[in-house]
């Protein structure tokens, strides 16, 4: 009997071990991010919760059957799936005036691109509860418990549940029932916004859903390509103005950060796929602003000027690219939300900003006659 008694209390230690293990984040704050970026690889300004150390292997993770992708049934939303097409070029990746040196961003140097097809759009709420619908995908935000929230973006009911215990990242909490579907805690929802970006979603989970749609995440080259619209050495995808004839192209924080989100661009949390000005001549829209995307590439920041052809980052890693920025960035805090700059998370993680768009060599069938 004895035994067993301490069997239980092992067994009670290594529980609470493991689950203070998954509370960790990365460290941000306005005074110290910029800073530490210039200083530190992980300085990225965005929180995520990492799961690598749970030994569970995909199939015993996401329990779903492999369903194909089908557009033969009634939907009761407009479809945002659609791809555009982005033409073989040689462009400029990378800047020689990096904002945050620790980053990678530079240097410059030369890449070349073959054609390739881009979502217009990013994957929305109601494009990915399809695809939850056909395969009954879990993701590994809903099969872990829990995600990264924003303070600001939680009411008093939820932060009075939340353990405020990330002092290193004072605006990021762990919050419990955190998912796709319930983006700020249990007791939210997406019902009113199943045209925003699909939010909560790690690297494993884009991946899946982009095999499932006969799609691929898009480089960190075929992306920053995409962005930049053949326009090399501008901040932006449309160029240097943050706002061109005194009108929002995308949607980040305004205000004092944190303190103050004055919504100037219409949001103060994400904003629909379909909003804002196309924003360049490829006609792809929040590739800056809105939510960080991932691609497909493992996270490095040694670079040399080679000039290369539709390169793909190293072979492994630890980490993975996203790009973009998001509704949560603020030229004071964090000015990622330009062509060049750049961030990265473990592929399990997943937070309140984060999110994806899809790729592929070759249109697919069903989009064809679309």
């Amino acid at each position: 009997m004895a035994s067993g008694f301490v069997a239980g209390i092992l067994a009670v230690v290594f529980v609470i071990l493991l689950q203070a293990h998954r509370l960790s984040c990365e460290s941000c704050s306005s005074e110290t991010c910029n800073k530490d970026a210039e200083t530190k690889p992980e300085g990225g300004c965005g929180c995520s919760v990492s799961r690598k150390q749970a030994e569970v292997s995909p199939d015993e993770r996401h329990v779903h059957e492999q369903a194909k992708y089908t557009d033969n049934e009634e939907i009761e939303f407009q479809r945002t799936n659609q791809m555009v097409l982005i033409p073989a070029g040689t462009f400029t990746m990378g800047t020689n005036q990096p904002v945050f040196v620790a980053d990678g961003e530079g240097p410059a140097r030369k890449m070349t691109i073959n054609e390739f097809y881009l979502d217009k759009y990013e994957v929305s709420n109601a494009e990915f509860q399809l695809f939850v619908k056909n395969t009954g995908y879990k993701t590994e935000a809903e099969s872990f418990g829990n995600s990264f929230v924003m303070e600001t973006y939680l009411d008093k009911k939820v932060l009075e549940k939340v353990t405020q215990a990330v002092a290193a990242a004072p605006w990021w909490l762990p919050v419990d029932g955190a998912d796709w579907r319930h983006p700020e805690g249990p007791d939210t929802s997406i019902e009113d916004r199943m045209d925003h970006p699909v939010l909560h979603v790690s690297w494993n989970d884009a991946v899946a859903f982009c095999k499932w749609a006969g799609k691929r995440l898009p480089t960190e080259a075929e992306w920053e390509f995409a962005c930049r619209g053949g326009r090399d050495d501008k901040l932006y995808a449309w160029g240097n103005s943050e706002n061109p004839k005194e009108k929002h192209w995308m949607n980040i924080w305004h205000g004092e950060f944190p303190k103050e989100n004055t919504a100037d661009d219409g949001y103060t949390g994400s904003a629909p796929v379909t909003e804002y000005p196309e924003q360049n001549k490829f006609g792809v829209k929040n590739m800056i602003g809105n939510v960080w995307e991932w691609t497909q590439d493992w996270w490095e920041t040694s670079h040399n000027t080679t000039p290369k052809n539709n390169y793909k980052g190293p072979a492994s890693g630890t980490d993975k690219v996203k790009k973009g920025g998001s509704f949560q960035c603020h030229k004071s805090y964090c000015y990622r939300y330009r062509c060049a700059a750049r961030s990265q998370n473990t592929p399990d993680s997943s937070a309140h900003n984060l999110g994806f768009r899809c790729a592929s060599d070759t249109l697919p069938d069903y989009l064809k006659n679309s």
